[in-house]
């Protein structure tokens, strides 16, 4: 059976506000086994005819609650003194923005939350003042550009070179080193986290790109497991 082929769209789902990170990663989640359903229907004996449409690729942008998120080679390694450290209350600079955080979504923006993740990478923060970009999609897919699909090693580079892309267009120069995401010019201080999970070379995470978060979150912990590296904000 083969399928027509049609324009790829590319659909951009934004979460408004301060969202629970709980809610969007189960937005993920959902996304993610659309398109491993598809993925199994088309591949069993009984495949219908017409094959219905493939899910569309997407893009989740959102900035969430404060939360501490661990890579999947992260799970069960924090000591107590650790947790305790990340569970502990940061005082706003700005009080009043914090209120209107708390009146709005019903949260303790002081406070982060832990959560363990499938992701590669090791710890990083994300929080109010981030925009968090997951691209949700089938690497195995025909794109106008990429017909055979692409690899995940070009994957990856495409997320970095559209983070450095958008920094371009506020006059910040973005740039790769050695290590994984976008630092700004010197190399020195990270400005955008990477960490991505593939299944069946479905994608889920993505970017997390600091356009004006409280870098004291970032203190108590060594930023993607990068010792002597800092962090920055756009």
């Amino acid at each position: 059976l083969t399928q027509m082929s049609a324009p790829t769209i590319l659909r951009h789902i934004h979460l408004p506000g301060i969202t629970p990170f709980s809610l969007a990663q189960s937005i993920q989640q959902r996304l993610v086994r659309q398109f491993l359903e598809y993925k199994a229907l088309i591949s069993s004996p009984s495949t219908p005819s017409p094959l219905p449409p493939p899910p569309d690729p997407t893009i989740l942008t959102f900035t969430p609650t404060p939360v501490y998120t661990l890579g999947r080679r992260e799970h069960d390694t924090l000591t107590p003194s650790q947790t305790s450290l990340l569970k502990s209350p940061l005082h706003p600079l700005n009080p009043e923005s914090w209120k209107e955080i708390k009146n709005s979504n019903k949260v303790e923006p002081e406070y982060a939350e832990i959560v363990e993740t499938q992701r590669g990478g090791q710890t990083t923060f994300h929080g109010p003042g981030q925009l968090v970009v997951y691209p949700i999609l089938d690497l195995r897919s025909n794109f106008p550009k990429f017909p055979k699909g692409i690899s995940v090693r070009c994957y990856v580079h495409l997320l970095e070179s559209t983070t450095i892309a958008t920094l371009g267009r506020w006059s910040i120069k973005g740039v790769r080193t050695e290590n994984p995401g976008v630092w700004e010019e010197s190399g020195e201080r990270k400005i955008a986290a990477l960490g991505v999970h593939l299944r069946r070379n479905v994608t889920s995470y993505g970017v997390g790109l600091n356009v004006q978060t409280d870098l004291r979150w970032f203190d108590r912990i060594v930023a993607c497991g990068l010792v002597g590296k800092g962090v920055t904000s756009m």
